[in-house]
């Protein structure tokens, strides 16, 4: 197999893998990835075959993540509900209707995206067996790491982020509004979800089928996540060995690849946050006994007291204290 089948292979899980690190680090534990790239998958091609068009078809796709992701932050974050039973619920539910809807799409020919061409490198003796032809969801790929780690390290929209994750009182003190905010990164990571499933059922596999062949990619995104957060040391074997899993599948027996996994830095679990009557529910119905929220980061805390208040809201109100007088006589 040969290192520009593997970066194709690996694409569309750095996709996912991206998008579930985008909704974590807004502070939401988002389980329905793999019936989310199954069903986008699905929808994708479905669109692509209808109207001819593989882009239409991925912006399909990209819609369907971020409409699931979108039920999941409306029951988990307005209504709070637990994250991770309706995550999973999810995953079941869009796992059969993928096969459910795309019945009639079974099994037939349709459009792909194809190989683009890069003429100036395509002659390069190394970079150009790689690069020099190769499918859009790479290029895709690795674009979409640069831009989410520009978004989340070097801008305003990524402090607000990460302080929404890491400790939402003190964002919320700062006027942000918390759960507006968690809910787009929410919508946003189920996008890049979608345009993973997407990237499989027009590019790694073209077609729909059961088995698609995706089957599992969200569990193994949600699991370099996790691995992710770990320190270097720990993390990395993990990191590794589950960016080897998907590629096993589709080698014969006397090949092995290889899959680059993300190098994004870990991401935090969600914290408390309370609900408008002033009530604390642990993080979204994750349950009791959960560690208390760190203390904002030093150097988060000055950048938002030299960017200033923001735009402030009603996305929770703080807690309601009350102190007892003693009694005089």
């Amino acid at each position: 197999m040969t290192i520009a089948a593997v970066l194709i292979a690996g694409a569309p899980l750095v996709l996912a893998t991206l998008g579930e690190t985008l909704t974590e680090k807004a502070g939401i534990i988002n389980l329905s990835l793999d019936g989310s790239i199954l069903l986008s998958a699905m929808a994708a091609f479905a669109v692509a075959t209808t109207t001819g068009s593989p882009w239409l078809g991925v912006l399909g796709g990209m819609g369907v993540g971020a409409a699931v992701a979108g039920v999941l932050g409306l029951i988990g974050i307005y209504l709070g509900q637990s994250q991770l039973a309706v995550g999973f619920v999810l995953t079941l539910l869009c796992r059969d209707l993928a096969y459910f809807l795309g019945h009639d799409f079974s099994r037939q020919p349709g459009p792909d995206l194809g190989l683009w061409t890069i003429p100036g490198i395509k002659g390069t003796p190394f970079i150009g067996s790689i690069f020099g032809a190769t499918s859009p969801v790479v290029y895709m790929g690795l674009a979409a790491i640069f831009l989410c780690w520009w978004w989340m390290f070097r801008t305003e929209g990524g402090i607000r982020l990460r302080a929404v994750g890491e400790s939402p009182r003190a964002a919320f003190g700062r006027g942000i509004r918390v759960r507006l905010v968690r809910f787009y990164y929410c919508l946003a990571g189920g996008a890049l979800v979608g345009l993973a499933g997407a990237a499989y059922s027009l590019a790694v596999k073209p077609g729909w089928g059961r088995p698609q062949g995706c089957e599992g990619a969200g569990w193994i995104a949600l699991a370099i996540v996790i691995f992710g957060g770990l320190a270097s040391g720990t993390g990395r074997p993990g990191r590794v060995l589950l960016c080897r899993a998907p590629g096993l599948g589709h080698l014969s027996p006397g090949n092995i690849s290889v899959h680059p996994g993300p190098g994004l830095p870990g991401s935090p679990v969600p914290h408390d946050d309370p609900d408008p009557a002033g009530r604390e529910h642990g993080p979204h119905g994750l349950g009791p006994g959960h560690r208390p929220p760190p203390s904002l980061p030093v150097q988060t805390v000055r950048q938002l007291v030299h960017r200033g208040p923001g735009c402030a809201g009603t996305g929770f109100r703080p807690e309601k204290r009350t102190v007892s007088r003693p009694e005089i006589g």
